[in-house]
């Protein structure tokens, strides 16, 4: 509503139009709309008392100050009218009581608004200290301290509710321990979790929180990961297991190595997308910016009008307070905010708040398959070497090379191998040509593993290029020296909530979804047609996903979904990308619209009726706000409102506009409670 002034000027103002100024870059906005710089020099709070410090306790500060502001005011306020009623030969101890009342509510409103003026700025701020000064000029002391204390009372209301992006930061600080013990040895030395580095050794007790992200290099434990992934299912973990910083360590010993500190921590990125959605700004606000610095002079030239054609200083006082236009400013924050606290409470972070809105108007979407629609941890099914070859020297051969790999065929290869205790030969010069294939040079020979197709574009001739297809395997060649050695064939799993997302989105109104995949058209085939998918594209290249999400775009708003790390190019070519399995992941948090720390499908059916519900209270909130400023507006000028009528219901309409907001904040509750309510036992693990 009002502001202290930035102390850095620049033409473009807030969306309350409060003149605060901002650079051309790193800009952002405050939960209730107010852009605002974030660079370190920036010091003040919004009159709404929204602290736009990332650290420190300024905005909580100046928000006591108010409190005690409007405890004291009012009470001398209601002083003064106790007085009249019970005291009535008293007038002059009355009116003493109003008049102070009056001056220590009005105090903080006025001084905001004269350093407004000595910036040479005339906003908002101003419409409330003018009808104050007004009412305290025709010695109404109880109408000024009146509207005085709904205007503060507003203001902290709006601090307490609507200053999301800070409260949330500090609750993801309170996540991470100050402190951790470092493993010098066999002996521990308690150090501050900012000295960590990566390679330290740490140990966490259970009870404890894990103050970075490391990797388990001794012991086993539970951990709960629903303060970043949002699932009330605790993971077992081991050694070699990745743990993240913030999540909770609670059943055993552990051991680790630190592999990430600071802001590069899986939560130090949840951070920064926070603040990085809660500092962007929708549509709507930035056409509110645009006309924000025309609103005040024009309020002020009705209320002109107002007493030219009146002279009833009551209707100017009522105007001038109903004009404030707050209801309006704070129906698409204050639902934003909600919205992300809900998201993010699901393990759905956001980066902008403009994806959010978005997300809302998608029609179609284009899945990947491997590890989206499917579960992506391939698993060896078949052995099938040509005469002379056995089973065990395919596999070795294959998994010599396929070691340097991370490809969830090259994982099951290692993993069965591993399991059968064969030993790898050494390999030199491996290539790895994405989707297609691998190779290395082993024993002095090149040996090859990949599809048919770009088999024999290396040269090698492959027979029976369909054996296996027909059984719904992917299947991979393994030549050596120029000679085919066999196939090895693989089965993957449809992720369990496939089905009920996929339902879910065509009853929200979703017309399209398909499925693009580099696996061969017999798997493809397979997965559709159980998911009943509209139209799918096989061996599928990153490019070819990439003109494939193209052609989507030509007649529709398209959702392109996959796990981040092969699918970058397709989740950035799509109006929204959306990122799964992204914990831990620094390529899924960077090339995706949204990130989705958990690999529950459910959440993007969530996330698609969390915008649609999201943006149908935004416009209940705006379509209220403008009736109320508007309507009271016209109420005001024909002498129907009075000033404290003006005051009460500005308040009403803040708190009104708030509360329908709040309604999103438990959007998706029923999600972890069946979560919670399904697990006898925390789950196993899975690989992302």
């Amino acid at each position: 509503m009002m502001s202290d002034t930035d102390k850095n000027t620049h033409p473009e103002t807030c969306a309350c139009g409060c003149g605060h100024e901002h650079h051309e870059h790193d800009h952002g906005s405050c939960a209730c709309g107010h852009d605002h710089d974030h660079h370190e020099h920036m010091d003040g709070t919004c009159i709404c008392g929204h602290d736009h410090k990332a650290e420190g306790g300024v905005g909580h500060d100046r928000a006591m100050g108010k409190i005690f502001f409007v405890l004291f005011g009012g009470i001398l306020t209601l002083n003064s009218f106790i007085i009249d009623w019970t005291m009535p030969d008293l007038a002059f101890a009355s009116e003493l009581s109003s008049l102070l009342g009056a001056f220590i509510l009005a105090l903080p409103i006025i001084v905001t608004a004269v350093k407004d003026l000595i910036n040479g700025k005339v906003y908002m701020n101003e419409l409330v200290a003018l009808a104050i000064l007004a009412a305290l000029a025709s010695a109404d002391f109880q109408t000024a301290g009146i509207i005085a204390f709904f205007l503060l009372l507003t203001i902290i209301i709006e601090t307490r509710t609507a200053s999301g992006a800070q409260r949330s930061i500090e609750e993801l600080i309170k996540l991470t321990p100050n402190t951790a013990r470092r493993l010098e040895g066999d002996r521990e030395t308690e150090v501050q979790a900012t000295a960590l580095r990566v390679g330290d050794r740490i140990r966490v007790r259970p009870g404890e929180n894990f103050p970075v992200d490391a990797k388990i290099v001794s012991g086993e434990s539970t951990v709960n990961q629903a303060s970043i992934t949002g699932e009330s299912i605790p993971v077992e973990k081991g050694v070699g297991s990745d743990v993240f910083a913030g999540t909770q360590n609670l059943t055993g010993l552990v051991d680790l190595e630190v592999t990430k500190v600071g802001s590069d921590t899986t939560l130090g990125k949840v951070k920064d997308m926070i603040l990085q959605a809660e500092s962007s700004r929708t549509p709507v606000v930035r056409i509110i910016d645009r006309y924000a610095g025309y609103y005040t002079p024009t309020v002020l030239m009705l209320a002109w009008i107002t007493w030219w054609f009146t002279e009833d200083m009551n209707s100017v006082i009522a105007f001038l307070v109903i004009a404030c236009p707050c209801a309006v400013v704070l129906a698409t924050p204050t639902a934003v905010v909600a919205a992300v606290a809900a998201a993010a409470r699901l393990g759905i972070f956001i980066k902008n708040v403009s994806h959010l809105e978005l997300a809302s108007k998608v029609t179609s979407f284009v899945f990947d398959k491997t590890g989206t629609l499917t579960d992506g941890l391939l698993s060896v099914v078949k052995l099938q070497p040509v005469e002379g070859v056995s089973p065990a020297e395919l596999l070795k051969v294959a998994g010599s090379v396929e070691r340097f790999s991370n490809h969830p065929t090259a994982v099951a290869i290692q993993k069965l191998a591993a399991e059968a205790g064969l030993q790898f030969d050494d390999a030199s010069d491996f290539a790895e040509t994405h989707g297609r294939g691998v190779s290395a040079a082993v024993n002095g020979r090149a040996v090859l593993v990949g599809r048919a197709g770009w088999m024999r574009e290396q040269g090698v001739p492959v027979q029976d290029a369909d054996a296996g297809e027909s059984e719904g395997m992917s299947v991979v060649y393994v030549a050596s020296g120029g000679s085919v050695l066999g196939w090895i064939g693989f089965r993957d799993k449809i992720r369990k909530e496939a089905p009920e997302m996929l339902a879910e989105l065509r009853r929200q109104g979703v017309r399209f979804c398909a499925m693009v995949t580099g696996d061969r058209p017999s798997v493809a085939v397979s997965v559709a047609k159980q998911l009943a998918i509209d139209e799918f594209k096989s061996e599928c290249l990153p490019d070819g996903k990439v003109q494939f999400v193209e052609n989507v775009k030509r007649n529709s708003r398209v959702a392109v979904v996959g796990d981040g790390v092969n699918d970058a190019p397709a989740l950035a070519a799509g109006d929204l990308g959306i990122a799964m399995g992204a914990i831990g992941s620094d390529i899924a948090i960077n090339s995706a619209s949204i990130a989705l720390m958990t690999n529950d499908l459910r959440r993007i059916a969530m996330l698609v009726f969390l915008s649609r519900k999201s943006q149908m209270i935004i416009n209940q909130n705006l379509l209220f706000g403008m009736l109320f400023v508007f309507g009271g507006m016209i109420l005001s000028m024909v002498g129907i409102m009075t000033p404290i009528w003006a005051a009460v219901l500005h308040a009403g309409s803040t708190l009104i506009i708030i509360f329908n907001s709040a309604r999103l904040v438990r959007t998706g509750e029923e999600l972890t409670l069946e979560e919670g309510a399904g697990a006898s036992a925390p789950a196993k693990e899975g690989s992302n």
